[in-house]
């Protein structure tokens, strides 16, 4: 007999399991979806407080960078509990332009940062090439943001896997149609884009493509700082891997299906290759379609549904689940063994959508 069921075994589910479990309750979580199915398969795992899309956005941001903070410790304790590195990485982030225009929303996000309290020191053309002589002659200028990690969305998901069975956690491979198929008792609903159709609340997929290039003789990738960037207007990211990869992303487009598509590929080479000419002579191993659970606001959705307040959602957490991850884990499991988290549920809970 469970405790608790968690309905989803992305990042978000499994974390929460994991913890839960920890805090001595039995869990069973639900997904009947191959692994690999969700959104994270495709993530870069930049853990990265700031970006375009949160600017302005001050409550999410709070939120963005508190788990940040948590960030260290998490990657830390999974790494022990499994023995499995995660590819936590600390170099920081630099932060590139082509254009004048380019320059300008880079300053835009730096200045952001700053106002919230983190270092982004800037950079001249010539220290960014100092610092990764691979970068584009044209590159103008930026910053580095030295809070900025990284981690492997594939290699943490096998850890979280790990820690939930090494804590008790039981897996049933079966689809949750209806939240009156689970059993009796407390409940977590995180399902990603699926929340929607259990809940009734507006989540909605928002299609990402994204592309793994892998340097020629398996030799070490060319630059070994995330580089998030912008290419004539055109923001991208490139996130090299130890084991001799580049992440080059992301496309956003309000589409459900799964086509990888010429344009989108042809997009994030043209962007990837302006910011560091040398990628073009890698292999492009993988393009991959998934798709981010979105909301209406941009923010996520945690809290107790009013209609059924032992169920908790965790979801909607768009381009920022993995990131979110361990915060949202210590929220919700303290919803479920101590008072509720009353002032962040109050902001991101599901009643600020209205009745479903």
């Amino acid at each position: 007999m469970s405790d608790l069921a968690v309905v989803g075994a992305g990042p978000i589910g499994l974390a929460v399991a994991w913890r839960a479990a920890e805090r001595g309750l039995a869990v069973t979580v639900h997904d009947a979806g191959p692994d690999g199915a969700g959104a994270w398969y495709a993530a870069a795992g930049i853990l990265a407080p700031v970006s375009a899309e949160t600017v302005g956005e001050d409550e999410l941001s709070g939120l963005l960078v508190e788990s940040s903070a948590v960030w260290p410790a998490f990657a830390a304790e999974l790494e022990a509990a499994t023995g499995l590195d995660i590819g936590y990485r600390t170099e920081g982030t630099l932060m590139v332009a082509l254009t004048a225009a380019d320059e300008t929303e880079a300053r835009r996000v730096r200045d952001y940062q700053t106002g919230l309290g983190l270092a982004a020191h800037p950079r001249t053309a010539a220290e960014l090439r100092g610092c990764e002589p691979s970068l584009a002659l044209r590159v103008r200028g930026g910053a580095y943001l030295p809070g900025d990690r990284q981690v492997d969305p594939r290699r943490m998901m096998i850890a979280l896997r790990a820690a939930c069975r090494a804590a008790g956690v039981t897996f049933a491979r079966a689809r949750v149609s209806d939240l009156a198929d689970l059993p009796d008792g407390r409940a977590v609903v995180a399902a990603g884009c699926g929340s929607a159709a259990l809940t009734g609340l507006p989540v909605r997929p928002v299609k990402g493509q994204v592309l793994r290039l892998r340097p020629p003789d398996g030799r070490a990738p060319c630059f070994r700082h995330v580089i998030r960037g912008y290419a004539g207007g055109r923001p991208v990211y490139l996130v090299p891997r130890p084991g001799g990869e580049v992440v080059a992303g992301a496309t956003m487009e309000e589409r459900s299906d799964r086509l990888v598509t010429a344009g989108a590929v042809v997009e994030l080479l043209r962007a990837a290759t302006d910011l560091v000419p040398e990628l073009a002579g890698y292999e492009l191993a993988e393009a991959c379609v998934r798709h981010r659970p979105a909301t209406p606001d941009g923010a996520p959705i945690m809290g107790p549904l009013p209609w059924r307040p032992d169920v908790i959602v965790a979801t909607g957490h768009y381009q920022n689940g993995i990131l979110l991850a361990p915060l949202t884990a210590e929220l919700v499991v303290q919803a479920l063994t101590g008072p509720d988290p009353e002032e962040r549920f109050a902001t991101f809970g599901p009643s600020r959508f209205g009745p479903p």
